[in-house]
């Protein structure tokens, strides 16, 4: 994915560069250069930042880094959740369900982002969709995250089943495997 937001980056004519960066920055965006802390050796994270700061680059216009004012906040989440919704889309969440991924440890390798990144993510999309939302045939579930498939059984009762549930008439009991906090 690292690679896949560099030829990105390249294609719209931003330079990516590995510097050494003062403070607690690991990344930063400023006329067409990327710069992202040379002293970052995960690639997930490298990956994270590369796309926070493509974010800025889409979406944030201007000097934003006095987080005291309220607009720079609100411009920095927008190009989080840009980053987030790029790396972390709901169609991966249904592809990792698929894929047999258990835990959110497996769901962020699946996806190659840090599990912090993962997390902050998740966060944005209960923020934005509220504790579920739909996705063809499948619904997520933010809190615990969850993946749930529908399934309509040709009976005249319908039964949706779900990865860690299966829900009869508002009644539901444990079953087949989930993304649970731990487990």
């Amino acid at each position: 994915m690292f690679e896949d937001l560099l030829e990105e980056a390249h294609k719209e004519r931003i330079e990516v560069i590995s510097i050494p960066l003062k403070g607690r920055l690991k990344g930063l965006y400023y006329e067409k250069t990327i710069a992202i802390n040379k002293n970052i050796i995960s690639t997930a994270e490298k990956t994270c930042i590369l796309a926070e700061e493509l974010g800025h680059y889409y979406t944030t216009v201007g000097n934003i880094l006095d987080q005291k004012k309220i607009q720079n906040r609100k411009l920095e989440r927008q190009a989080r959740a840009w980053a987030y919704e790029k790396l972390v889309p709901l169609d991966k969440l249904v592809e990792a369900y698929k894929a047999g991924v258990k835990n959110r440890f497996e769901l962020a390798e699946f996806l190659h982002v840090s599990e912090e990144f993962l997390e902050a993510a998740i966060k944005h999309y209960k923020e934005k969709h509220g504790l579920y939302c739909h996705v063809g045939r499948y619904y997520i579930s933010f809190e615990p995250l969850r993946i749930m498939k529908r399934i309509i059984k040709k009976t005249k009762h319908r039964i949706a089943r779900t990865g860690d549930f299966s829900v009869y008439r508002g009644k539901s009991t444990k079953t087949d495997k989930a993304f649970e906090k731990g487990g």
